[in-house]
């Protein structure tokens, strides 16, 4: 029988916010079996807290945002999919993280440096077993030509396909199988993207105000403008698995099914996880991975 895992000590780390443009630090601190995931803003009295569960979910445009409260008292953390996509693929189930700004530092754009703070904070074993959301069901949710389907499985499948108008993005399927070890193989170190045209567009709005060359990899009419090249011929959907990754670790439990993702993003996959819970047919929780209903 798996059990919960957290860490044994703080880890801590400095960094930009891709949007927000703003030096941020946070800590990440162990916590008790059961509790989840949470974030804590120190920068707003009376340091208003923010788990990583659908029900705190604000708004999806360009990264994954969790807010809670209203008005003048609303608490925001945005950029949170990276983080908890490295919590997930190292199986770990509570951890309390201090955050003195509104969005999680961008770092190299990818899961693996909050991977390595995670691993040299000792992940260690709880008292108390992991709980899994077994899918017993077919569930599928569309946008146009978008779509987000979720069916039982054995293990955790993720087949997701993307299409932008680009020579170097292909638009042939990746399909991850997950494990620790694959996840930190596979997806751990694929970086978020962005097309140099769209760049203007996201300054007026106020976002992307934090982005450059070394937190993310920028695609020109011509190729890519990171000197370094790509990771991976495909790290373009790979990055878009590790994202859904991230999105579905607001199902507040370790899933155990086949997901297909065609040209989905933040809002179809939080869709997914609102659409699985509001439907206890389609779901089971269990304590064995291996469950198959």
């Amino acid at each position: 029988m798996p059990w919960q895992r957290t860490i044994q000590k703080k880890a801590s780390c400095t960094g930009i916010g891709l949007h927000c443009g703003r030096q941020v630090h946070l800590d990440i601190l162990p916590a008790a079996e059961d509790s989840g995931i949470s974030f804590v803003r120190t920068d707003l009295p009376p340091h208003p807290i923010l788990r990583a569960n659908i029900e705190y979910l604000a708004d999806t445009s360009l990264a994954t945002t969790l807010a809670v409260g209203e008005g003048s008292g609303c608490a925001s953390v945005g950029t949170v999919e990276h983080l908890l996509a490295a919590a997930a693929g190292l199986g770990i189930d509570n951890i309390r993280v201090l955050v003195d700004g509104p969005e999680i530092p961008i770092l190299d754009g990818s899961a693996q440096p909050f991977v390595e703070l995670l691993r040299n904070a000792s992940i260690v074993q709880q008292c108390k077993p992991k709980q899994f959301l077994v899918i017993k069901k077919e569930l599928e949710i569309t946008d146009g030509d978008k779509v987000a389907r979720i069916e039982p499985g054995f293990g955790l499948h993720i087949t997701c396909s993307i299409d932008f108008d680009h020579p170097l993005i292909s638009p042939a399927p990746y399909r991850f199988q997950f494990s620790e070890c694959a996840f930190e193989r596979e997806l751990a170190q694929a970086r978020t993207f962005g097309f140099m045209r769209d760049m203007e567009m996201l300054w007026a709005r106020g976002l992307a105000r934090g982005a450059s060359l070394d937190n993310a990899v920028v695609i020109d009419d011509y190729g890519i403008a990171n000197s370094e090249g790509l990771r991976f011929s495909d790290e373009f959907v790979r990055h878009k698995v590790l994202d859904a990754l991230g999105d579905f670790a607001l199902f507040g439990m370790p899933v155990i099914g086949r997901i297909y993702l065609q040209r989905s993003g933040h809002a179809l996959n939080t869709q997914l996880v609102r659409a699985v819970l509001a439907d206890p047919s389609i779901y089971d929780v269990s304590c064995n991975r291996d469950s198959h209903l």
